[in-house]
């Protein structure tokens, strides 16, 4: 870890390029273990996990198999992208009934994403995995001011197919909230299938509604995403950047 946390300050000083902070907050819930494309076969067997009872199957594909696809391109596209790969650092945090760091900012040059696996624990602990990444960006933005190194409004991704099972989502949404409103965060809350709360979603939105992934369009979603960070780091620090309202419906829907 301390190893970890020199590279970290060398690379600042070595690349004193502007930075763009990125937290992915990821659902890895039990239910993003359900097969939603591709051939199966049933096994007969089944299993009680997160409050409700599954089939246990083999074969086809995942919610979870498509996020970590569309992940995966993200980062691909981030480093094919000469300016991007030196400002954007990305940081992911999965979630179920606990949350844990997966990956912490680390430059792009360095790092290849470890695809999730479905997380032991029952619930989806919305507000413990939120809290977790502002504490992640927190800390990063004071390693940049330590460093003397500029950077853009950090970003936040909240991708769930569920909703809170802790109480403790709504202090957190509130404080997430009052960054957002202060422009000292983008937060992007995305919802996935029928089962997700988009009432939940909307309390970590207070300038835009959340938005629901068309139907299993994730790379559609992070393809967009990697643009949007091309684009804003293209761009200065405090300049305002717009988002790509036409390239949303591609992917996304109220």
């Amino acid at each position: 870890m301390a190893k970890d946390l020199i590279l970290r300050r060398q690379d600042l000083i070595s690349n004193p390029t502007p930075r763009l902070p990125i937290c992915l907050v990821l659902d890895a819930s039990a239910s993003m273990s359900e097969v939603v494309e591709g051939k199966f076969e049933r096994t007969g067997q089944r299993y009680y996990k997160d409050n409700q009872e599954w089939e246990l199957v083999t074969g086809g594909i995942t919610r979870l198999t498509l996020m970590n696809e569309g992940v995966k391109l993200f980062f691909d596209e981030l480093n094919n992208d000469e300016i991007a790969k030196y400002s954007a650092e990305v940081s992911v945090i999965a979630f179920a009934g606990n949350a844990e760091i997966v990956m912490d900012f680390e430059s792009l040059s360095r790092v290849h994403f470890v695809e999730l696996n479905e997380m032991a624990q029952d619930g989806t602990n919305i507000g413990g995995a939120v809290k977790m990444a502002l504490n992640l960006l927190n800390q990063r933005k004071q390693e940049y001011k330590d460093a003397g190194v500029d950077y853009f409004q950090p970003w936040l991704v909240l991708m769930t197919d569920g909703k809170p099972t802790e109480e403790n989502y709504k202090n957190v949404a509130q404080e997430l909230s009052k960054l957002v409103i202060d422009k000292r965060l983008t937060v992007f809350p995305i919802g996935i299938g029928e089962g997700v709360d988009m009432n939940v979603l909307g309390l970590f939105s207070p300038k835009r509604p959340p938005l629901r992934l068309k139907g299993l369009r994730f790379k559609e979603f992070f393809k967009w995403l990697s643009r949007s960070v091309s684009i804003t780091s293209q761009s200065t620090p405090g300049e305002k950047v717009s988002l790509d309202i036409e390239g949303i419906k591609g992917w996304g829907e109220l």
